[in-house]
């Protein structure tokens, strides 16, 4: 099985500014990526560290996608499943962006395929729906992801082709020719599914006891998760209208919250909005961490179309016309409306 690389593990450095949290309930696309014109020909972490420092660069938080996937199969952590992207405008809270890193006409290697085609059946397990598969150019205009790997979007990401597709969420049993879902999700920082424990184990167990799917338990409903808790849970997905991996009996957050009424557990609480800080340090001419903090915001509020680089520190006219796009949306006009953020701006903004 092969599993996700965390940032601490390939030596990521701390965000420069935590990016935005997104539920899972509000993805709803896949969006492959390639690095560029050039063939990669770094290894292991320094794919990564090279990526970290060029999108540092740009004046984001780190590296902006979700996951980055290497020729070896390997899969490394980069926003991760609940932070918001930046890796297409307009498109980052509702899509989770995968690079596969290649560049050119670079061929991309089965297992490259094989692991990104995991990590979208992963994503449509953790959203209980089926995610649109998208290429960058798709929901911006750019040539990524290369001209190979759009045609492989375009023909549904096949991975029957390739090395069986690894879970990065867990692993099936082995031997019997068992097909029960065994691998866990965390949803608010509590686990779900085979062998996690605990009271709100048998809270869902329960719940699916009351709302009539209780066949495959012999003994109710207990703290730790079993199979009879998949199976029980697998007809209730497909009770929603689920179906194949969406219905594999892992809860995610739209079907739990169903079952449930709420989800328990922990829910970061949103960040204090930063303090408008002077008039000044907006316009033409002007350079600051500022212009980097409203730009990122305005991506994170999905008003980022004019940005073709992404917001950085120095002002740009792409930062006025953004601006001016959400004051729009205020309902201001004329004065009020010029693409410089005021104390009012600034507020409903990081609101």
């Amino acid at each position: 099985m092969t599993t996700i690389i965390s940032r601490a593990t390939w030596g990521a450095k701390p965000w420069n500014g935590t990016p935005a949290s997104v539920p899972l309930s509000k993805r709803t696309e896949f969006f492959v990526h390639y690095d560029g014109g050039a063939h990669i020909t770094r290894t292991g972490y320094a794919i990564m560290r090279a990526i970290e420092a060029e999108h540092l660069g740009n004046g984001w938080s780190g590296v902006g996608y979700h996951f980055v996937v290497d020729q070896a199969g390997n899969i490394y952590e980069g926003r991760g499943w609940n932070l918001q992207g930046a890796h297409c405008p307009d498109h980052n809270v509702s899509g989770i962006g995968v690079q596969i890193a290649i560049g050119g006409d670079q061929e991309p290697s089965a297992k490259a395929l094989a692991a990104c085609r995991a990590l979208y059946e992963e994503a449509c397990k953790k959203t209980d729906r089926t995610l649109a598969k998208k290429g960058h150019r798709d929901g911006f205009a750019t040539a990524c992801p290369g001209t190979k790997l759009y045609a492989w979007v375009k023909a549904g990401m096949p991975a029957g082709d390739y090395a069986p597709a690894p879970n990065p969420g867990g692993s099936l049993p082995s031997g019997g020719g068992s097909t029960v879902a065994r691998y866990k999700v965390t949803i608010h920082d509590l686990e779900y599914g085979y062998g996690a424990k605990g009271d709100h184990v048998t809270k869902v167990g329960k719940a699916l006891i009351k709302a009539g799917f209780d066949k495959h338990y012999t003994s109710g409903a207990g703290p730790t998760w079993t199979d009879a808790d998949t199976l029980n849970y697998q007809d209730f997905q497909k009770s929603l209208g689920l179906s194949g991996d969406a219905a594999d009996g892992v809860p995610g957050e739209i079907s739990l919250k169903k079952l449930l009424g709420t989800i328990p557990g922990t829910v970061t609480p949103k960040p204090t909005p930063p303090k408008f800080p002077d008039q000044d340090k907006f316009g033409p001419g002007k350079s600051n961490t500022y212009i980097t903090q409203l730009g990122q915001q305005l991506v994170r509020k999905g008003y980022g179309k004019h940005y073709t680089d992404g917001p950085g520190p120095k002002w740009s006219d792409a930062d006025r016309k953004n601006v001016q796009d959400f004051q729009r949306a205020q309902g201001w006009t004329g004065t009020n409306a010029d693409g410089l953020p005021g104390p009012e701006t600034w507020s409903r903004l990081f609101s």
